[in-house]
């Protein structure tokens, strides 16, 4: 039983119904997720970088090559890291250990919470360098739309990277309450004090010496030969 029912999964073994897997809240997540960082790495991959009327291409975001390459780099990872992510969800409850559990629901949480991070210095990035890009230098119209929607949904990923971080904190925090009631924790209790005693208020214990058999009466079948009985006066 070690692990049924920890860290917001089912019992170990369960059934997989897609079903109620389809529809947590961290299965959305993710899969927005999934969504929003393929938007953001495309889009500046296919539109992201314009001619000038040479073999070289400028990246849209004021002619800064580090930008472009910051959005497709965290898009990339987090859009297989999503991947990974989402068939750990579906492997999940199969795991035993309660410390399997733990350490694959603090890998989430700090992986959830470090991308959201770097979603947040993605999007300022972005929205930065867009802001100082001059029509006269880059013909804008070649990519603008692509540029808009990188750093839009550089936000939108912000918002879903830190729901995935709070559904993590929330099945740590449950995982943690949960572990208190496995078998490697019961076996920690203070041993069992001995069964009280029959005694009722108001009442003597009768000791078992006291339930012994009557004395030998003797008989006539007992009495030695001889033997008379003394007259009484």
């Amino acid at each position: 039983m070690d692990g049924a029912g920890s860290f917001g999964a089912g019992r170990t073994g369960s059934a997989f119904d897609l079903i109620a897997f389809i529809k947590q809240p961290q299965t959305v997540l993710r899969v927005l997720a999934w969504i929003f960082s393929m938007v953001v790495f495309a889009s500046i991959i296919n539109e992201g970088y314009v001619n000038m009327g040479s073999e070289r291409l400028h990246c849209v975001f004021n002619k800064n090559a580090d930008a472009c390459n910051y959005g497709i780099t965290i898009g990339i990872m987090a859009f297989l890291a999503s991947i990974f992510f989402l068939a750990l969800d579906i492997y999940f409850p199969q795991i035993s250990s309660v410390k399997d559990r733990k350490r694959a629901v603090l890998l989430e949480m700090f992986f959830s919470g470090f991308w959201t991070f770097l979603w947040f210095v993605g999007f300022c990035f972005l929205a930065s360098q867009w802001s100082h890009t001059s029509p006269q230098e880059l013909p804008l119209e070649q990519a603008s739309d692509a540029a808009r929607a990188a750093i839009a949904f550089s936000f939108f990923s912000i918002l879903t990277w830190a729901g995935l971080t709070v559904c993590a904190v929330q099945r740590f925090l449950l995982g943690t309450d949960l572990t208190l009631f496995t078998t490697e924790h019961m076996g920690e209790q203070p041993p069992k004090q001995p069964y009280p005693s029959n005694d009722v208020i108001g009442q003597t214990t009768i000791p078992v010496n006291a339930y012994q058999s009557p004395p030998l009466i003797e008989t006539v079948e007992t009495r030695p030969p001889g033997y008379k009985i003394a007259p009484a006066f």
